[in-house]
């Protein structure tokens, strides 16, 4: 038997460390060719970590959240044959050595020491006393259903806790003598939550960025009832061959549309080098909600696409970004951002500039309320944007100009199309 050692490794772009997301394994399990062993975190994506061996883990290189080197001993696992380490020195020449050097060689030829060492406890699967393993999602609906996830058994990799485990506990019957967690009980438990992975990444840019912009926030309000009424004209006439369309790529659309005349928004600032760029490309970061924090996936060139083709790409990037199945060139690149609560939009929002852009568009929900159009009373879907730019780039003028542009485009929404 023989032992091959998984270095962390070079993930490209110049990344000399990254960050411990997640073990799937633990000491002890056997693993197969190609079964990913750990998720890693770069500053842009979570990347995964597969074995090219097949083995018994001897033993794993750091914890989640530790940040580790490129290079550095990951895992150790056992495989048949020599495997790619040796810890024993060399042979030694036949020669017997002198009598007063034989401690020190004899010192010499014990084997070295592996540089790593087995967790105390194993990271899976977990027991019932230890803290259950979910994403925030799940913690919520379990809160939700007055359900204590310390019941739960989780089928994830690590015993994480899955929608899939809360169905299957929802489903059982009642126990006789068990008594159901209640919603009225007394509770005097915590949870210690570390900070890391994603989330730690979402914590450190929207502390840099509040750092380093000087944000300021613009919020108009818009009658979107003739853009709507487009909307479900074009789903009921298209929605069959060509998809169903929400209001997202009319609000792409319109950004496109406007920047043409506004081109210091569409832009990033390097703070360092104290260099504005302008880009002609619309590239839309869609600020995404998935289980384990807020992502940007990027709609590249949304000026060369259609109402149609923007929709589908917005989808298809969205569900990467979920799916934790975003590559680093999806999640990167944004000239400008979108930004989205849908029916949990609010009133007002304000969101954070996305750096190194110097604008971000946020979407507030629709509501129908009573206005008053030539001295009448009359009721109309009104929704409002709650916009943040970088006050370092963009004037406020230049700002409040930009919105009323869209404004104008989504409000008579023909003029989306006009050339």
């Amino acid at each position: 038997m023989g032992t091959h050692v998984i270095k962390m490794p070079d993930i490209g772009e110049g990344i000399a460390q990254v960050e411990l997301v997640e073990w799937f394994v633990k000491v002890g399990d056997l693993i197969a060719e190609d079964q990913v062993v750990a998720d890693v975190m770069t500053d842009k994506a979570t990347v995964e970590i597969p074995s090219p061996v097949s083995g018994k883990v001897m033993a794993l290189g750091g914890q989640p959240g530790e940040v580790m080197s490129v290079g550095s001993e990951l895992i150790r696992i056992e495989v048949e044959g020599n495997g790619n380490h040796v810890d024993a020195p060399q042979a030694k020449a036949a020669e017997t050595p002198p009598a007063s050097e034989a401690p020190k060689q004899a010192a010499q030829e014990q084997p070295a020491q592996a540089t790593l060492t087995p967790p105390a406890a194993p990271l899976a699967p977990r027991q019932a006393s230890d803290k259950p393993l979910a994403s925030p999602a799940v913690r919520k609906r379990a809160l939700d259903a007055g359900i204590e996830l310390r019941y739960v058994h989780g089928s994830g990799p690590a015993g994480r806790i899955l929608h899939e485990d809360l169905d299957a506990f929802l489903s059982q019957p009642q126990r006789t003598g068990e008594q159901a967690p209640s919603g009225y009980g007394k509770r005097t438990d915590s949870e210690q939550v570390p900070v890391i992975g994603l989330r730690r990444k979402i914590a450190q840019r929207m502390q840099d960025a509040k750092r380093r912009v000087a944000h300021f926030s613009y919020v108009e309000e818009i009658d979107v009832t003739a853009l709507e009424a487009l909307r479900q004209q074009l789903n009921g006439k298209h929605g069959q061959d060509r998809g169903k369309l929400t209001l997202l790529p009319f609000l792409v659309r319109a950004l496109v549309v406007a920047l043409r005349d506004f081109p210091q928004i569409n832009a990033t600032y390097d703070d360092e080098a104290q260099v504005i760029t302008r880009h002609g490309a619309v590239h839309v970061g869609i600020a995404t909600q998935g289980d384990n924090g807020l992502m940007v996936p990027v709609l590249r060139h949304a000026e060369a696409g259609n109402l149609w083709a923007n929709a589908a790409e917005i989808a298809r990037v969205a569900n990467a970004a979920r799916t934790n199945k975003a590559s680093r060139e999806e999640l990167s690149g944004s000239t400008i951002t979108l930004t989205s609560l849908g029916a949990l939009g609010g009133i007002v929002s304000t969101p954070v500039v996305n750096t190194p852009e110097v604008a971000i568009v946020g979407v507030n929900r629709m509501v129908e309320r009573p206005v008053v159009i030539d001295g009448q009373i009359v009721v109309r879907k009104m929704m409002n944007l709650s916009s943040s730019f970088d006050h370092r780039v963009v004037d406020g003028m230049d700002a409040a100009l930009f919105i009323q542009a869209v404004r104008s485009l989504l409000e008579q929404p023909a003029c989306l199309f006009v050339e």
